[in-house]
This record gives C-alpha cells, structure tokens and sequence, in this order.
C-alpha cells in the first residue's frame, strides 16, 4: 500500500454513482423480477469504464470498480453464500425514532421501496453459511475489473477492490432465531469470517488491495445496539474485530484497508459513539489503513483524536474528507483546511490518504447525492488535496 510520501494521495471510499439503468436491473435480479441478462451485461460494461474513466479524470490515486456489480455493498453476499432465506427485518436506526419529522422526510426523498434494493428488510441467516467453492461472481468482478483497467493502464497508482466484513454481514442479515447451525451472533459472525476469507484471499492474490467494508464498526451503536449501553456495542465491536483477524490470517496487513463510518444517511447523528472511543479495538485489526469519516458537520471536529490515540506502527489513515450526504460542492479550500488538520493529529502528512466520508451509492437506488455533484466532488478532493500537498511540501 502506497503512502503519501511527497504529495497527499487521493482515494475514495468504494461505491460511485451507478447509472439508472443499472440500479434498476440490479434491483430487479435481486427481487427475482425479471429482466433481460444481455441487458444488465451490458451496462455492467458500460457503467464499469464509466466510474473508472470518470475516477481517473478526477485525478484520483487509488481506483475501484465503482461496487458497480453489486446490488449493495453487503447484501451482495446472498447472491455468493448458500444458508441465507427469508425476510427479516432490521431494527430502525435512532435518528427515525428520535426525529419522526425527518423519518418522513427521508422516506420521500428516497423513494418508493419497490423501486429500492434491500436495505432494511434483508434475507436472514436461515442454516449454515457456505460460501461458494467455485468463487464465480468474485472471479467475475475482478476479470472484468481488470480488463477495464488495462484501457487506462499507467492513469492511476493503485487499485482496490470492496468487500463486506463478517461484522456488517452478520448485523445486515440477522441470524433467524431457529438456526441451528450457530448458537449465538458470536458462533454466527466468526462462522461467516471463516467463509468469507475466500473472497478476501481471492482479491489479493489478484494484486488488488482488499478493502473491508465494516460500518458495523460504528453504525451499528444506533440501530442493533440503539437501546443497549456503549459498553455492549464496544463487546461486539471486539467480536466482530476478532473474526475479520481470522478471517485476515492469510492477508499481509499492509495489503488491507479498513472502512468503518455511522452509516451515510443525512440524519441528526446525534448519537453516533466518538471516535476515540472506537480507535484502541479498531486499532487491533490487522489491517495497513483505515478509512474513517471526518468530512461532515457531526465528525469533523474529530481528527483531534488521532492525536490523542496515535495509529499504530505502521498503519495509515484515510480521512474523509468530503460528505457525501449533501449536494454541497466543498471549496478545495475546505478539503485542504481538513487534510491539514487531520496531517498535524497524525504527525506524519505521509501517513495521510485522503478520502470520502462514505460510498456515494451503498445500495442501487439508495443515494443522497445526485451523480453529476458526485463526480464533482471527487474533483474537489484532488483539488484540495494538491492544495494542501503544496502548503505541507512545498
């Protein structure tokens, strides 16, 4: 993994801007309505050169495919693991109980259900978790990554390719209460770590850097755990840590990045857990990078915390520096001010990576932003960050 070592390298966080066409085709496959095969083909290839053509046009460092294959970034899992069936239904974060105003606010502004991917109202854990042998859909995102990579080869420093962690698949879909296989969500999360360590050790062993997507890491204190005290969510924290180290045991750490956010959703977030209570267990992960919000009004203040919890030997940081929850384009300026903020906690601008908040479509259909702001923004963080390489370098 590269580090910033004369200048303040740009990254983003995974998800991009599907085109509509595409969102609708993932959604329809994955409420098993029907649409045509060639089609979605298609646009996958279209939408797939669209993300990295317009990542490196915005002068991006370290490019992905956009999570553009997926329907979500962890339910996507369903469509690799037998064991998964049914309907649950996830608890409704704090921020909709709390504000009853803004739950309806949001609802109409994201649209209507039938037109969205799941989100709330997952596939449960129904029988044991078996994770395909064969290895087909991840071996097919990352041939056709790669192939599209090769248009623009020499254009970019690194690529990256997502995936979910134990923790966010085992808090998205719930373990059904007559599952034999797992006596509890301990037996539950460290049964999926040893499943999902295929795909992780696939998309090394391809060259890419394996990024885990692991927003259970802090999100989840205001919807699994919303009644619960700190203290238990920071116990499942610990477990959920622990499983992605095994499921880690064979990834150089220094091949692994690490994203952990409050979920992207332009809420209250009033009771998202500090970061500096979350940085001593994420720090135990065995990974070369992570990637943490600190681009929007409720955790910028936070980039003080690394001066106080400093990283560990050798790990970098991804600051977020821009929300991806408003269609405010932020003045390069501003990500500057930021990068530098989060470069003097540190010590060491050459730890820093700089980044988004979040993915900008977590889910096909489920997006705050509109796709041309997007794009725009990603601008506005290589365009500050040159800014601030220049006050830091020189």
């Amino acid at each position: 993994m590269r580090a910033s070592v004369d200048r303040i390298l740009t990254t983003h966080t995974g998800s991009l801007p599907r085109t509509t066409e595409l969102s609708s085709l993932l959604v329809a496959r994955e409420k098993k309505k029907p649409f045509d095969q060639a089609d979605l083909d298609r646009e996958l290839d279209r939408a797939l050169h669209l993300v990295i053509d317009k990542q490196i046009d915005a002068g991006l460092d370290i490019i992905n495919d956009g999570e553009v294959p997926k329907v979500g970034f962890s339910t996507y899992v369903t469509e690799r693991m037998t064991g998964f069936g049914g309907q649950g239904m996830r608890k409704t974060p704090l921020d909709t109980q709390k504000f009853p105003d803004y739950a309806d606010f949001a609802a109409r502004q994201i649209g209507v259900a039938e037109d969205l991917a799941k989100v709330w109202d997952t596939a449960l854990a129904q029988e044991a978790i078996h994770y395909e042998d064969s290895l087909d859909g991840i071996r097919t995102d990352v041939a056709a990554f790669d192939l599209a990579l090769k248009k623009r080869e020499g254009e970019f420093t690194e690529s990256f390719v997502s995936a979910a962690s134990p923790g966010v698949i085992t808090t998205t879909m719930l373990l059904d209460p007559s599952n034999q296989a797992y006596r509890n969500d301990r037996e539950y999360v460290f049964g999926v770590a040893e499943q999902m360590k295929k795909e992780y050790d696939y998309i090394v062993s391809q060259g890419h850097i394996l990024q885990l997507d692991a927003p259970d890491l802090a999100m989840e204190r205001v919807i699994m755990y919303g009644d619960h005290s700190v203290a238990d969510f920071l116990e499942r924290v610990q477990i959920n840590i622990d499983a992605m180290n095994l499921a880690l045991a064979d990834v150089p750490a220094e091949r692994v990045r690490l994203h952990v956010c409050y979920g992207n959703w332009q809420g209250p977030h009033q009771d998202d857990v500090p970061v500096s209570e979350l940085l001593p267990i994420l720090y135990q992960a065995n990974v070369g990078a992570l990637s943490i919000p600190l681009g929007n009004p409720r955790h910028e203040h936070e980039s003080v915390a690394f001066r106080d919890n400093p990283l560990p030997q050798g790990m970098l940081l991804i600051p977020g520096v821009i929300d991806v929850t408003t269609n405010y384009l932020e003045h390069p300026e501003v990500v500057a001010n930021r990068i530098q903020a989060v470069a003097q906690a540190v010590g060491d601008p050459s730890r820093v990576i700089a980044g988004t908040d979040c993915g900008m479509g977590t889910f096909a259909s489920y997006e705050f932003i509109a796709k041309d702001v997007g794009w725009a923004k990603l601008k506005c963080l290589t365009e500050g960050a040159a800014l601030a390489s220049k006050r830091i370098w020189g």
